[in-house]
């Protein structure tokens, strides 16, 4: 593979720019080889010039200059990793192997020129993606984006259908309920994707920018919040338009067919969720989970959410800061258009089942399916899988109800406005391994390579919101990879060595700060589940008579107190009156249960992010001396 500027950060992320004899010149003017927009860059910024047996960046006279490792340059010998600032884009220089710069050994043979042909005769990398949701049609538009015609990919998913000449997804009434969650993906995700998946994700009004700046922040770009749904219709339309590389088959995908058949791709990537089939298929080549280092007292411990379907009349900042400031609910929308997330207690999570209205039995298939009830015509919330009407909203007098009504009431949603409900249950578990080889090379298979991404690899608490997050990093990082390390003859295992450092990074980093929004450690070093805690405030206070200018005005001061640490990256936060104004709307049992459900403990889980960049620049020999020039 021929040196190159690979887009790093920015508007150009992921784009690759191969440098051969001729300069390639960098700038606002569209006759350069790289056209980068920003009222920062100069009309002809720089240029990158082969010289003898390596590569050197010159600046051209910029106003706003060239920075190379965060160092303002004028002129710089380039070396693999490099990292060249220009504007707002930051490209990477590599080359095929560190010795490329030093001895550039294409002068000892003819130039011929690359032809469509040429590279199209290499060898090329079978692909088979088992889930076609957002992480791995992510992977398999990021991969065919690397590689191009060195790769041939297959994606399997049992919730599309053929549609005429295109693959699309089945509605509700093919069985197929669609997810409608609101889910925040962070600039460190989202601009290491293809400029085309950018550009088609972030169009129109399909995104708004909800929640602030944050460690996961790259230049300020802030998180974006988009509706799953969305997501999937968007990544299945780009990779319909890819037919030649990107086979989309509407079926789930069967390992033991797959293994009886004797198809053996090279690589199979597992992206199917957190109850993934086809690892457990291959649960001995993966190994066995570890649930106890997510127990307390030898208990796992699982939380139960109920989530509702609701439209929000309050501002993005105060949703933010009602959110942050407990534990019981979370809402993440869309221009007020979300889910309220509500954390149960165990005697709460019992109340969620549905009741069939003809053979008047009780029905477990809201809690563990899960199934979305919908508000049917006469009011009620309907299962259309299961024809099961949601229980609690038709008891008079349920307990759970009034709760959801007063989660309801703190983000000034109106009754009327809540149209349907779901739950789903959370846990985690430590996985040994995500990378294994399933099928050996023989002498006449190459043999076939097994990765866990997405929920398959690691299912994460969405409470901090990192879920979709780690999957696409996951996609990232095994794109990265297969790019770098094919060359048609078999894999090792020392080829994704990197990827396998960074899949324990965030299986490390996301599941440690998912941990601690599932527990919380009291002044005495004890720790307890959250929900535990909110089942004793319940249990304690609710119908008793309680101090409710006091619980105001404890709940108050600790909403000024995120308010003033969010300002500055959240403008339109709500004032003291109107915040004492909304509290009114509550009843004081659920003052109470907020304050001593505590707040967001923003503390622990912000902080240093997991950057997949890391294990993906290559690093000049520091010690080899330097080639002799080669006359």
């Amino acid at each position: 593979m021929p040196p190159r500027l690979v887009g790093h950060q920015g508007s150009l992320a992921g784009q690759q720019f191969p440098i051969g004899t001729t300069p390639v010149t960098l700038g606002r003017n569209g006759d350069n080889s790289i056209v980068i927009v920003g009222e920062n860059v100069s009309r002809f910024h720089a240029e990158v010039r082969r010289e003898g047996h390596g590569f050197v960046l010159y600046d051209s006279g910029s106003s706003n200059g060239t920075r190379i490792n965060g160092t303002r340059v004028t002129s710089h010998e380039l070396q693999p990793g490099d990292l060249i600032e220009i504007g707002a884009e930051t490209f990477r220089f590599e080359a095929a192997d560190a010795m490329e710069t030093i001895l550039d050994l294409s002068v000892l043979r003819p130039l011929v020129p690359s032809s469509p042909a040429t590279l199209a005769a290499g060898p090329v990398l079978e692909v088979t993606v088992s889930g076609g949701g957002p992480v791995g049609l992510s992977f398999a538009l990021l991969l065919e984006h690397l590689m191009g015609r060195r790769v041939a990919l297959t994606v399997y998913d049992g919730r599309w259908t053929q549609d005429g000449p295109r693959v699309v997804w089945k509605d509700e009434s093919q069985g197929n309920v669609r997810r409608q969650q609101v889910v925040t993906v962070q600039s460190r995700q989202y601009l290491n994707l293809p400029e085309e998946v950018q550009r088609r994700l972030f169009r129109g009004d399909a995104f708004t920018e909800m929640w602030p700046v944050g460690p996961d922040s790259i230049r300020g770009h802030s998180p974006r919040n988009l509706r799953i749904a969305y997501i999937e219709d968007t990544l299945l339309d780009l990779a319909n338009e890819k037919p030649d590389r990107i086979r989309l088959v509407p079926s789930a995908f069967d390992p033991e067919e797959h293994r009886n058949s004797g198809a053996r791709p090279h690589v199979l990537a597992i992206c199917e969720g957190g109850r993934s089939r086809t690892r457990e298929y291959f649960a001995d080549r993966f190994g066995s989970a570890d649930k106890s280092i997510y127990s307390l007292h030898g208990e796992h411990i699982q939380d139960v959410v109920l989530g509702l379907r609701v439209k929000s009349n309050l501002t993005d900042p105060m949703t933010v800061l009602l959110t942050v400031a407990q534990n019981r609910f979370l809402l993440n929308a869309l221009r007020g258009e979300g889910f309220l997330n509500m954390r149960l207690t165990d005697a709460e999570a019992a109340e969620v089942v549905g009741i069939d209205p003809v053979r008047h039995v009780f029905e477990e298939c809201i809690a563990s399916r899960p199934c979305v009830m919908g508000r049917d015509d006469h009011g009620d919330f309907q299962c259309s899988t299961h024809s099961t009407l949601f229980l609690p909203a038709m008891v008079r007098g349920s307990a759970l109800w009034r709760r959801v009504l007063e989660g309801l009431a703190l983000f000034g949603v109106a009754e009327r406005d809540l149209s349907a409900v779901t739950a789903f249950r959370l846990d985690m578990v430590q996985r040994p391994r995500f990378t294994t080889r399933l099928h050996p090379a023989t002498a006449t298979s190459p043999g076939t390579y097994g990765f866990l991404l997405g929920d398959a690899a690691n299912a994460i608490h969405f409470w901090p919101g990192r879920g979709l997050n780690s999957g696409l990093g996951s996609a990232i990082s095994l794109a990265r990879s297969l790019d770098g390390a094919w060359t048609g003859r078999p894999f090792r295992d020392a080829d994704f060595a990197r990827h396998e450092a960074a899949m324990s990074m965030l299986q490390y980093r996301h599941k440690s700060r998912a941990w601690n929004t599932m527990i919380t450690t009291d002044e005495n070093g004890v720790s307890r589940p959250i929900k535990e805690k909110i089942a004793r405030s319940i249990e304690e206070w609710e119908g008793k008579e309680l101090d409710r200018e006091a619980d105001t005005d404890a709940l108050m001061e600790r909403l000024r107190s995120i308010r003033d640490r969010l300002s500055s990256r959240l403008p339109g936060m709500p004032d003291d009156a109107t915040l004492r104004e909304h509290l009114r709307s509550l009843n004081s049992s659920t003052l109470r249960t907020l304050w001593e459900s505590g707040a967001w403990d923003t503390l622990i889980v912000g902080g240093e992010e997991v950057d997949i960049d890391i294990f993906y620049r290559q690093d000049p020999p520091s010690t080899a001396p330097r080639a002799p020039a080669v006359s």
